[in-house]
């Protein structure tokens, strides 16, 4: 089989450069992974520290680096909740946790459990029913049904599968929320299938005994041939799956993401009802029984090609016999009941076209431009001619925005702590914070070097609310800044290039003490290079339109803990740091009326709170201060810079509050007309939620009196 002309192994060669020039290289696989799992760990510590029982793994193509820009691949995330447990055996049961029942028997589909509701004050069966969702069987066993995953649908969200799918928006990837429940050990079925699986070197003995030890879960959906599908749950083995996939070399990443694009390019394309009747864990499970079945020695760069056809016949054969077995339980047919006779002579005509796999077929991808970049790269057709984003670009681009969407991420789910925080008093506000610090000290002393990024990501964010909230309830007292609120804001100015420094700015204004707020401010414009920093929000995904040579660059040569400092997060206050705040960015807490909040989702939960992209905010605490300092001369270039930020800087997320802020300050150069202006464009941008509404009215009636 592996005895072809010598030009396969040209072509073989020329793939595997496109691939590179497109980001699929070891370097870029790895920074993808540790993105995401360094935001999976920051998820992890907030949940403990906040007293949640959950845990959030993400998952799939994203987290394993096995995607491409052009592919445009979800997010998937598993979010455990571990006040449940699944358990096998009666002798498993577990005070104080949900304890579920696993039933497995000849009536359940392969891969699939009932789960029986006990009782949580002993080993017993629960007896109550309830709303259609725990059920009665014939058995008397109160059944627990998948249906309720429609009943906590978020609005704007469908079901597919088990997962709550938010689809794709203009410049964001689509996302899948799986809510799943643990199991107390690994099914039989599951364990005895990794057991026997001893052909090759594949998996190894190591990777075997990792799988095992990895979690396994129950999902909420049943089989396509399963009359009890609204009663039962998958069981997911997705971290020992994702253990497989970490263990792949770069070349079977490369067939896989190659397997991906033939299927979005040939098979699951239109006149099949728009439906993916091959799913890429289908391919996925496919790569894995080629990886295990074939000599480890094949899989390598310059035999692609003739590996990508070992993939895609193996996937041709599991169509034609309609069964593709799951990894790691080969009596789950991961195709039952999903493709139809007449779909199915649809799928092996389109297949025969396929096989062999060689270089016409790849010619006929777009997605990247792969099969432009081929002929180019094969000296088929002339680069000049075609508009090709060059190697550079692709990194620079991939890089930034794991980046941006990694310290994102960070801030939303730091934000989403504090938030949770909103209805408690001060001193109970201080308290969770606190106990967060010694959560985030353990961490960093006994966790894996993630942990400690993590960490060091996070402390400072933490130390900076504290100081806050400190200095909020001292300046109401007496309007001054006790030496413990400074120590902490102290602790917290590295938490980025800009945010933390502008909170201790802001305050330093709020308690008159405006030349140490010009002397921090100005440091803050010395270090904020406009070519290279970039804006970034936690507060909802903001679209970005722009991407920075020189962040780009930087972010090639460090990870995050080092690239945050040229990222400047929105600077937020929250209504208990309302007196840190100026006058003219309090109003922003009132932006909602009651008709407002109706169009709120659940995760605007900024919406209450004062929050400005650093940049402008910088240039509008420079006027307001040199305005009482009496230094007309830097006020009016402050001015200048706050309108040159507003329409120059692409990225900003909250630009509506920019302009708010803008004509406010127009309003106290007495020019009301350029005032209302900056308003209407406020509310161009952001219709609903917006103070703007309340500044036209002020306005108007100023300009009347």
């Amino acid at each position: 089989m592996f005895h072809t002309p010598d030009y396969y192994h040209n072509i073989s060669m020329r793939l595997s450069e496109v691939l590179d020039n497109i980001g699929v290289t070891e370097n870029m696989v790895m920074k993808r992974r540790r993105s995401f799992l360094l935001q999976e760990t920051i998820e992890r510590i907030t949940h403990r520290a906040n007293g949640t029982q959950a845990t959030s793994y993400i998952l799939g193509s994203q987290s394993e680096g096995t995607t491409t820009p052009g592919l445009q691949t979800d997010v998937d995330t598993l979010f455990c909740l571990d006040s449940f447990i699944v358990i096998q055996d009666w002798s498993e049961w577990t005070p104080g946790k949900c304890n579920q029942l696993m039933i497995q028997n000849e009536t359940t589909s392969p891969g699939y459990c009932l789960l029986q509701m006990l009782r949580d004050d002993a080993p017993l069966p629960d007896t109550h029913e309830m709303d259609n969702i725990f059920v009665k069987d014939t058995q008397g066993r109160i059944l627990y049904k998948n249906t309720i995953i429609d009943t906590v649908l978020p609005e704007g969200n469908q079901r597919q599968g088990p997962s709550v799918a938010s689809a794709a928006k203009p410049g964001f990837l689509a996302s899948d929320l799986v809510v799943a429940h643990p199991c107390k050990t690994w099914p039989q079925s599951s364990r005895a299938c990794l057991d026997r699986q001893e052909t090759n070197s594949w998996p190894t003995a190591e990777m075997k005994r990792y799988a095992k030890t990895t979690r396994c879960f129950v999902v909420g959906v049943g089989s396509k041939v399963s009359e009890k599908a609204d009663f039962e749950w998958r069981i997911s083995t997705s971290l020992a799956e994702r253990c497989l996939m970490f263990n792949l070399n770069i070349t079977q990443i490369k067939i896989y993401i190659l397997m991906k694009m033939i299927l979005k390019t040939y098979i699951n394309v239109e006149n099949l009802n728009s439906e993916s009747y091959i799913s890429s864990f289908m391919c996925k499970t496919v790569l894995f029984y080629c990886a295990a079945s074939k000599p480890s020695k094949i899989w390598k760069e310059c035999n692609i090609l003739n590996c990508l056809n070992v993939c895609i016949q193996t996937l041709n054969r599991c169509i034609l016999a309609g069964n593709c077995p799951h990894f790691f339980d080969h009596e789950n047919n991961l195709m039952a009941g999903k493709i139809s006779t007449v779909v199915k002579h649809q799928l092996l005509e389109r297949m025969s076209n396929l096989i062999p796999c060689d270089e016409t077929s790849l010619f006929g991808i777009q997605i990247d431009k792969l099969g432009e970049r081929l002929q180019i790269k094969l000296n088929m057709i002339n680069e000049v001619h075609h508009d090709i984003l060059q190697t550079e670009e692709y990194t620079l681009s991939i890089l930034t925005g794991l980046l941006q969407y990694t310290i994102g991420h960070i801030s939303n789910c730091y934000n989403f702590l504090i938030d949770s925080t909103k209805d408690e008093s001060l001193e109970m506000k201080l308290k969770i914070l606190l106990q967060l610090l010694l959560h985030l000290t353990k961490y960093y002393r006994d966790g894996a070097m993630l942990e400690k990024t993590a960490c060091k990501l996070l402390a400072p964010l933490c130390c900076t609310s504290i100081g806050s909230l400190i200095a909020s309830q001292n300046i109401q007292i007496n309007r001054t800044i006790s030496p413990q609120a400074f120590a902490w804001l102290e602790a917290g100015l590295d938490s980025d290039g800009a945010s933390s420094r502008l909170k201790l700015a802001s305050i330093m204004y709020c308690t008159g003490d405006m030349e140490r707020a010009v002397f921090i401010l100005n440091n803050i414009e010395e270090q904020y290079n406009t070519e290279v920093t970039e804006p970034v929000c936690g507060c909802y995904n903001s679209l970005k339109h722009y991407i920075k040579r020189g962040l780009g660059q930087l972010c090639c040569q460090y990870d995050e803990a080092e690239v945050k400092y040229i990222v400047a997060l929105c600077v937020r206050f929250f209504p208990a740091e309302i007196n840190c705040v100026p006058n003219e960015l309090q109003y922003e807490m009132f932006r909602s009326t009651q008709e407002d909040l109706q169009h709120s989702g659940r995760c605007d939960v900024w919406m209450d709170c004062a929050v400005a992209d650093s940049l402008p905010y910088l240039y509008f605490l420079q006027y307001k201060t040199y305005s009482n300092l009496r230094r007309p001369e830097e006020q009016q270039q402050s001015l200048n810079k706050l309108m040159w930020a507003i329409g120059t800087e692409e990225n900003l997320a909250h630009r509506e509050t920019a302009l708010n802020l803008l004509g406010q300050c127009m309003e106290q150069e007495n020019r009301p007309a350029d005032a209302i202006q900056c308003y209407m464009l406020s509310l161009r941008l952001r219709e609903r939620n917006n103070v703007a509404r309340f500044h036209i009215c002020r306005c108007l009636a100023n300009i009347v009196s």
